[in-house]
């Protein structure tokens, strides 16, 4: 991508996050009704109205991008260069008045992703990443932790529950054993925590890309690694992680593999 149009598009996504941001907040002071979307999951106005005012701000900045968000589907097709829109990640939290929520914003080129914004109005954190130019919180450069034995390593548990009933799940509890701690942070915050050195290894059997693709740009420009729990690069059609320093997640995935 062309440094200038790279650099336009961080701009851009930077204040769509922090145009959701206002929002979220506006919503979290004075609460909100929940509805129930098909897939049984919450949604509420604030997801809806914040969405609204990431798309308008990221299609007035590149109008020859689509649009994949959370609410409101896709705008656009997928190849090429493709937003990725969560505007509230962490919805459950939201409503039951819990600061662990995120908005997240991506950009894809064609299969490469190009830049993410992670943004936690409540929690107080923002970080972003754009490729070759560093991971960012809050105007700070961040970097992965060296950890390079088990033995040391500090592990980040989310959604699992799938994870429960697969072949690894005996590989996982082995490696939990011989790990330094063991957290269960979850949603943007442990990706945050191994960004900046905080934490070694973060494991996830239950996301979607729209979860995971600007933290996995922010993480791999801290100089991590991030697939899935295969060891696969990212796509659309991800469904779990395995993120970590580079040392650590290489020995994870060879403990875990089936």
């Amino acid at each position: 991508m062309n440094p200038d149009i790279a650099a336009s598009a961080l701009a851009a996504a930077r204040e769509a996050a922090a145009a959701a941001a206002e929002v979220i907040r506006h919503y979290w002071r004075r609460g909100v009704e929940v509805e129930l979307k098909s897939d049984a999951t919450p949604v509420t106005v604030a997801d809806r109205e914040a969405e609204q005012a990431i798309r308008k701000i990221l299609q007035a900045a590149l109008p020859q991008a689509s649009i994949y968000g959370e609410e409101f589907g896709l705008d656009g097709e997928r190849g090429g260069l493709l937003w990725l829109v969560d505007p509230l990640d962490g919805t459950k939290s939201f409503v039951r008045r819990t600061p662990f929520f995120s908005t997240q914003i991506a950009l894809m080129d064609g299969d490469e992703l190009v830049l993410g914004v992670s943004s936690a109005p409540i929690y107080g954190e923002t970080m972003w990443a754009s490729n070759g130019l560093g991971a960012w919180l809050d105007g700070e450069r961040v970097q992965v932790a060296a950890t390079s034995t088990i033995g040391e390593t500090s592990i980040s548990i989310g959604n699992v529950k799938t994870l429960t009933a697969d072949a690894r799940w005996d590989a996982l509890g082995a490696l939990i054993r011989d790990s330094n701690r063991i957290r269960g942070y979850g949603d943007f915050c442990h990706y945050h925590l191994l960004a900046r050195g905080s934490l070694d290894l973060v494991i996830e059997s239950d996301v979607n890309i729209l979860d995971i693709a600007a933290l996995a740009a922010i993480v791999r420009e801290a100089g991590g690694m991030f697939t899935d729990l295969d060891g696969a690069p990212l796509t659309l059609d991800t469904r779990s992680v395995l993120a970590g320093t580079p040392a650590i997640h290489a020995q994870a995935l060879q403990r875990l593999r089936r």
